[in-house]
């Protein structure tokens, strides 16, 4: 787009906001009336005192509204008032199935998630169907889509109180067509993996994600994962990554990141950015020069991050990729298997740059808590550590480990400490840097309350705002702000979310900058962020004075394919 034409785009935006601001109090009723508000705009600009009116699903008009007749007011005064929080990495395209109000995320802000790390929700075929089973025989959820179109018309049906979109997974893709066997893709089969993508994109995805640290994502060549990028690249999408290591391999995983985004032409973000383990603590000033060095190179590369010193994963990370390769069954055969045991014993507390040890990284039982089993018998070592759950087993850590992982058919959850706090600071404070829970939405009732969880899942936006904002001061309320939404939106392609502008859809929150905090903790993690005083998803309060209400007006999110394609 040449200047002149984006200085008159500019100018007409312009001319219609300041049309719908000065006109629309004056010809009908709001249906909401936001009134002596600090609006943070989502733009990083200062603070300003307005007031917002909605009409339906849409902001209809901004600026001094006072005289304006509605049919529901809110008065804003002394608070502040942004666009929806959007969770760039959450993970409950599932959960929303099981428990449609997304608490954990509405009382933090969150009006978007974003979601499809490595594996997404579809495609599906009877392999991936196979690795729902477990989780859906326990929920009732009925297993009746294979498409991406098909989920996203489902999840419409459930009517979640948030939106969601997706992206293609990798190693669903991989999955799909390969299994989880290491070995390249067959021409055939990579020519099968791109169609697949395309498809997925002309459904809705916003673009491919991948998860190299795990199997079968780990055993994809860089070659591969240009080749699917490019045809997510075509469609206007983007690419998002759980980078190949997170640790003493991490500057060569960036270089991979960047020559993926740079012969994909497409651009590129690295999902919870880190330097895990101690040997690694102190690199994260390095990691994001490098990364602000690739941009400088003409490279679209950015990051995101929670504001975490623990990170959460499967059971399963913590063996090596051996033992995992080939899908459940057969790991479940080699953890039973008395000859190749001790190997993996062996191998969980030995340093090899092969694979991330997460258990090693963790400095082994002690810094690995269980949060989450789906076998009833194995509740009650929940928010223990393997140390701990070892001794009450009267067996050593890691054989502890194996045995819950078998006994919970490979579905176990944990919490690793792997991070210190002052590579955390840095990254969270970045420029480039956004945010995403990395969790699933749950709740303090209900079906998703009956495990633990990972604090992150409920206070990661109040966390920010708390502890980096007001208590540390490492950035302005509007940066954060700016961090949480319109560069959100900008890094996945939304377009008409992110922003408070007339014109944009309603996803607004409303909260106390002076109270705001998280409250849930590693102990007790299961306990709603305070501070929130009122969300609004598409027009729609799902937040009211900070209790939860029975409006779910979420809706599935479909990526620039679909738009092309309607």
């Amino acid at each position: 787009m040449n200047k002149k034409h984006s200085l008159r785009s500019f100018v007409a935006l312009l001319a219609l906001s300041l049309f719908a601001t000065c006109s629309y109090g004056q010809q009908r009723a709001f249906d909401f009336l936001i009134t002596g508000a600090h609006i943070v705009d989502g733009t990083g600009a200062p603070w300003f005192v307005g007031d917002i009116g909605i009409v339906g699903d849409r902001i209809a008009a901004m600026g001094d509204l006072h005289d304006a007749s509605a049919k529901q007011r809110i008065n804003a005064s002394g608070l502040v008032v942004a666009p929806g929080f959007i969770d760039v990495q959450g993970q409950s395209e599932f959960n929303l199935l099981v428990d449609n109000r997304a608490a954990s995320k509405i009382t933090q802000g969150v009006t978007t998630e974003i979601t499809g790390e490595g594996t997404s929700i579809a495609p599906l075929n009877d392999r991936l169907l196979e690795d729902l089973k477990d989780s859906a025989d326990k929920y009732g959820v009925k297993l009746d889509w294979r498409s991406l179109a098909e989920y996203l018309d489902r999840l419409d049906r459930v009517h979640p109180a948030i939106n969601l979109g997706t992206f293609v997974g990798a190693g669903g893709i991989r999955t799909y067509v390969v299994g989880k066997d290491n070995r390249p893709a067959t021409p055939a089969e990579l020519d099968q993996m791109r169609q697949l993508v395309a498809q997925a994109m002309e459904q809705g995805a916003f673009g491919l994600s991948s998860a190299l640290e795990y199997v079968p994502d780990v055993f994809a060549s860089t070659d591969e994962l240009v080749e699917l990028a490019k045809v997510a690249s075509s469609y206007g999408g983007v690419y998002f990554t759980h980078q190949r290591s997170e640790s003493d391999r991490i500057f060569p995983s960036l270089d991979e990141v960047f020559a993926i985004a740079q012969r994909a032409h497409i651009s590129t973000t690295i999902w919870h950015l880190k330097t895990a383990y101690k040997e690694n603590w102190g690199k994260m000033p390095e990691v994001l020069r490098r990364i602000e060095a690739a941009r400088e190179r003409g490279i679209d590369v950015a990051a995101s991050v929670y504001p975490y010193t623990r990170a959460s994963n499967g059971l399963v990370a913590c063996f090596p990729n051996w033992v995992t390769e080939g899908g459940t069954e057969k790991m479940l055969e080699r953890l039973k298997d008395p000859a190749q045991r001790p190997r993996v014993r062996q191998e969980m507390n030995e340093a090899d740059n092969r694979w991330e040890n997460e258990w090693l990284g963790s400095g082994g039982g002690g810094g690995v808590t269980l949060i989450q089993v789906l076998n009833p018998d194995l509740r009650k070592y929940e928010g223990m550590n393997f140390e701990e759950i070892g001794k009450a087993m009267g067996k050593d850590p890691e054989d502890a480990a194996i045995d819950i992982a078998i006994a919970d058919h490979g579905n176990s959850q944990v919490v690793i400490a792997i991070m210190e706090e002052a590579d955390v600071r840095a990254a969270v404070s970045n420029p480039l840097v956004t945010y995403g829970s990395d969790s699933g939405a749950q709740a303090e009732d209900g079906p998703l309350s009956t495990t633990k969880a990972h604090p992150r899942a409920f206070g990661t936006f109040p966390r920010i705002l708390a502890e980096y904002v007001r208590s540390e001061h490492t950035m302005r309320l509007e940066e954060a702000v700016r961090k949480m939404t319109s560069q959100a939106a900008s890094r996945v392609g939304i377009t008409d979310r992110g922003l408070l502008r007339p014109g944009m859809f309603a996803d607004i929150v409303v909260f106390d900058p002076r109270t705001i905090r998280d409250v849930a903790t590693y102990e007790s993690p299961l306990k709603y962020s305070v501070g929130v005083k009122d969300v609004f998803v598409n027009g729609q309060p799902v937040v009211r004075n900070g209790e939860i209400t029975s409006e779910r007006p979420g809706r599935a999110l479909r990526g620039p394919g679909y738009k092309r394609h309607e």
